[in-house]
């Protein structure tokens, strides 16, 4: 993966993205409806512990269920082709953003050790210290462009003494266990949730 601030979601993850944009300009990015996403971990393999107890590395496909196919609706209405003067473009909005904020999550990710990389967008800071934050997958999510889908976004909490010391839009990686619990915020929903170890500026390995 790139170092520079650049997108750091899978296939999917990207082409779930570029469906969103619709929602305000309503324009459909190129290669929304492809079948051609990652298969990312098993339910089994995210079910399990590293051997040493260390955090399973993740990817952001690997927080969406298999099952899930917001691209049915884009297809159903024909997004490629939708004007701003069609009077199905409102329905459609309507309906994208009822189903970004009710996007369902993968329950075998409950009560696991998880290391996940993406972008800040703080919730509770003082200054350069970030006790609370949303995790998203792209730069911008929240506050420049749309935020991504409830499955794509995940609360971080850190412990109390321990903040993460930084910025917005931040690129770091996350390490912690991850709770699958519904989270409401003006700037966007999570479906899940991080108890924070550990905080760090995001560096290729």
């Amino acid at each position: 993966m790139p170092t520079s601030r650049a997108w750091l979601s899978l296939p999917r993850s990207a082409r779930l993205i570029g469906c969103l944009s619709i929602i305000l300009p309503l324009l459909l990015l190129s290669g929304c409806g492809d079948d051609d996403r990652d298969e990312g971990l098993s339910k089994e393999e995210l079910a399990l512990e590293a051997p040493d107890g260390s955090a399973v590395e993740i990817s952001w496909d690997d927080l969406i269920p298999a099952d899930w196919q917001p691209e049915a609706l884009m297809e159903e209405y024909d997004a490629e082709n939708l004007s701003d003067e069609d009077p199905r473009a409102q329905e459609l909005m309507d309906k994208l953003k009822a189903l970004w904020a009710e996007a369902p999550v993968v329950e075998a990710l409950n009560d696991r050790l998880v290391r996940l990389p993406g972008f800040v967008v703080p919730l509770e800071n003082d200054e350069d210290s970030i006790s609370e934050f949303l995790l998203v997958p792209y730069f911008g999510a929240c506050i420049h462009v749309p935020p991504p889908p409830a499955n794509q976004t995940i609360l971080v909490t850190t412990p109390a003494d321990q903040p993460y010391v930084g910025a917005l839009f931040d690129t770091v990686w996350v390490e912690g266990r991850m709770h699958v619990e519904p989270f409401r915020d003006e700037l966007g929903d999570a479906g899940y949730r991080i108890e924070a170890a550990g905080v760090s500026l995001y560096e290729e390995l």
